[in-house]
Parts: C-alpha cells; sequence; structure tokens
C-alpha cells in the first residue's frame, strides 16, 4: 500500500486506498515532496476534477487498452 515517489510518477493511473479520498481514482499531474519528506500528488479524474492526497495512500494501476 505504501507508494514511493518513484513508484508513482505523472501520468500514471491510480486509485486512492485511504484517506478523505479513498476510492478515487484518476491521472496523476503533479507530485512534491514537502520540507518534512511526505509526497503529495495532485490526481485529475476522468470529469476533470482535481485533488490532492499522499502518494502513500495511492496505488499504481495497469494501464487499459483503449478501444
Amino acid at each position: 500500500m505504501n507508494a514511493t515517489p518513484a513508484s508513482v510518477k505523472d501520468g500514471d493511473h491510480c486509485t486512492v486506498v485511504a484517506g478523505t479520498h479513498k476510492g478515487k481514482s484518476g491521472v496523476v499531474e503533479d507530485s512534491n515532496t514537502s520540507k518534512t519528506g511526505h509526497v503529495t500528488i495532485t490526481v485529475r479524474q476522468a470529469n476533470g476534477d482535481r485533488f490532492k492526497t499522499l502518494a502513500r495512500s495511492v496505488v499504481r494501476q495497469a494501464r487499459q487498452a483503449c478501444r
């Protein structure tokens, strides 16, 4: 469940598994490491909404083929 900065990159599809946004999913747009060392990411959902969450609260999803 713990994600490291190397495991979640811009453009990855992810699903939030813990915290306020649990159950939401989308594409990672931005990542930032705070002064205290916590990695935050911005996730954009399919409907265009964005939210910020901790990288450790997400899991990366395999890309699905477009039809």
